[in-house]
């Protein structure tokens, strides 16, 4: 049967701490400690949604496993007790969904968790509507509706949020953000997005000063707050 979650981790003690956390609310799990255990489960007829993937495995870099397991449809959500922004944007660009730095809370990591299956596991997502947190963004029509209210947005504040929404609850780095709104030529051009997030947020957040939606990965990106938590 088809697990929800893999564990790859060769601390035993933090391997218990994941499996406790997810057998609290239900999730089926199994574990690995190597890469090639790792690659091994992944690439079986029964692959898990969702693979928890610590960095510092004994027999390879976690990072270089990274496109390996997103080439086969599977949510990485990487575990790492390295600092570097640099290595959070490598595993990013490298096709991870998402990033948890050592020691987390349990019940945050539970949440990215359950997002990402629900990304994998949910019905065919309709190419022109996008539903997030409080609120809604139509391509087609150019409506975006904010806490039941409708928001005008400039073209590129719609395609800043249209962007983000393709991926809610999903980090996407500032180069990635940047090549796909302003085009490759820009992509050093942090400035631009800052301000294009911050005039964004004066438009949807409730309180721009504590932001809900459009959040901050410091270094590395934005995420959009998905439709539940």
């Amino acid at each position: 049967m088809r697990k929800d979650v893999l564990i790859v981790d060769d601390e035993p003690a933090i391997r218990r701490l994941l499996v406790g956390a997810l057998d609290r609310t239900g999730l089926s799990h199994e574990e690995a400690a190597t890469a090639a255990a790792a690659l091994r489960i992944a690439g079986g007829a029964q692959p898990p949604h969702v693979i928890l993937l610590d960095l510092g495995l004994p027999d390879r870099d976690g990072l270089e496993i990274v496109p390996q397991l997103a080439a086969l449809g599977l949510a990485v959500i990487v575990l790492t007790a390295r600092d570097a922004t640099t290595e959070k944007v490598a595993a990013l660009d490298l096709g991870a969904d998402d990033f948890v730095t050592k020691p987390f809370d349990s019940e945050e990591l539970l949440a990215r968790v359950r997002s990402a299956i629900r990304r994998r596991t949910g019905h065919a997502v309709d190419a022109t509507r996008r539903a997030f947190l409080d609120g809604t963004i139509d391509r087609e029509t150019h409506r975006v509706i904010i806490r039941d209210q409708l928001t005008d947005l400039t073209p590129r504040e719609f395609d800043l949020l249209w962007t983000l929404a393709e991926k809610p609850g999903r980090v996407m780095t500032h180069v990635s953000l940047l090549e796909s709104i302003w085009g490759p030529a820009h992509r050093d051009d942090l400035e631009y997005l800052r301000v294009a997030v911050r005039s964004l947020r004066k438009k949807i957040e409730a309180d721009p000063a504590r932001p809900a939606l459009v959040i901050n990965e410091p270094g590395v990106g934005y995420r959009l707050a998905p439709e539940t938590r």
